[in-house]
Order: C-alpha cells, then sequence, then structure tokens
C-alpha cells in the first residue's frame, strides 16, 4: 500500500513539474566522481524558499533545456522508461530506454538509471549514476531520497542521514522524497525498505 502512495506522489510530483516552470539559476557541483563524460551537464534550478511554499517538484530542467521535455520525442520515451520501471518492474529494459534518449547526464535520467542498477543489485553501478545526476543537479530531491535509500541498503545509516538532511534543505521536511526516506530511517536495521 505505502508503495503505491509513494508511487502515486512520485508521478504526481513529475507532472507537476512539467506545467510549473520555475525561475533558473545555473548551479555547479564541486568535485564528485561518478560516471562523466558525453553532453555537458544540465544546468538547474535553484532551491527556492520551501519553507513558505509548498514542496516543488523533484523533475525540473533548466529553461534552456526544457525542450528535453517539450519535445514529444524525448517525453514519449523518458515516460515510457518511467512505466517499464515503476509499473512493469523491468529495470534491465528501463536502462536501455533511458540510455537511448541520449541525455545521461540530464538528472531525471540518471537518477532512474541509478534506481535501475540499484534495484537490480549492482550497488557500485548505481552510485556511479546517482553521483552523476547529482554533479548534474546537486539539488536533485528525488536522487538524494534514492541515494539515501541506496545508502541504508549499504549500512551506512549515517550518510543517510545526512541525504535526509540535504532533502530538508532543498524541499523541507513536507515533501514526499523527506517523508519516505525518514520512513525508512525509522524502520529497525535489517528491515525491508520502504521504496
Amino acid at each position: 500500500m505505502m508503495k503505491r502512495w509513494i508511487r502515486i506522489l512520485t508521478l504526481m510530483s513529475f507532472f507537476a513539474g512539467l506545467a510549473i516552470v520555475p525561475p533558473v539559476m545555473p548551479v555547479h557541483a564541486a568535485g564528485g566522481g561518478g560516471g562523466g563524460g558525453g553532453a555537458a551537464p544540465e544546468p538547474t534550478t535553484s532551491p527556492g524558499d520551501t519553507k513558505s511554499n509548498p514542496p516543488r517538484s523533484t523533475h525540473r530542467a533548466k529553461k534552456s533545456k526544457q525542450s528535453l521535455f517539450d519535445d514529444p520525442a524525448f517525453a514519449k520515451g523518458y515516460r515510457e522508461a518511467y512505466a517499464t520501471i515503476y509499473d512493469q518492474h523491468d529495470y534491465s529494459a528501463a536502462i536501455t530506454q533511458l540510455r537511448g534518449l541520449g541525455h545521461d547526464d540530464f538528472a531525471n535520467v540518471a537518477n532512474l538509471i541509478g534506481y535501475s542498477y540499484r534495484k537490480l543489485g549492482d550497488y557500485r553501478l548505481s552510485q556511479v549514476w546517482y553521483e552523476r545526476a547529482l554533479k548534474s543537479d546537486p539539488n536533485h530531491v528525488l536522487t538524494w531520497n534514492y541515494y539515501g535509500l541506496w545508502q541504508l541498503e549499504q549500512g551506512n545509516r549515517d550518510q543517510a542521514i545526512y541525504h535526509l538532511q540535504r532533502i530538508a534543505e532543498i524541499c523541507g521536511t513536507d515533501c514526499s522524497e523527506y517523508r519516505t526516506l525518514a520512513a525508512a530511517l525509522d524502520l529497525p536495521p535489517g528491515t525491508g525498505l520502504v521504496y
């Protein structure tokens, strides 16, 4: 039941992000590793003041790159890969679909590739892709959430707490990304994850 609720919230965030065009500021990640090469990283939006505003979507694109979701072929391919992940649970096929979009350094794409590798149990490649997503957009809340769950699965509770704090800085404590990682942290060690 909880997985269904989280999936619905994630999907709502995605579609809300398509309708909302937030102000844009380039943000550059310092250091870090995890992938690289290919196209230049996507510039990102600033997190804005989320304490007085409702949480923003995790699926934001830079103004100059909004054409990614405005491009019908990209949007269709992304939606198909999204359904392959969350409806069909065919993570290998989703990775192929996402890589085929040709925008591996776009935070939304890199994050879903990382998520798919995590679900396949390839934690090394999953980490590479999560770090690539954060290099592209250091404020990509859904990546902080998924990477925090990755940290928990690896037994890195302190790192998962750090990820939770980053999420709080970006979207506050009311956003679904904060709540789902906090719920996973509340579970006793060794318990299955919420998401």
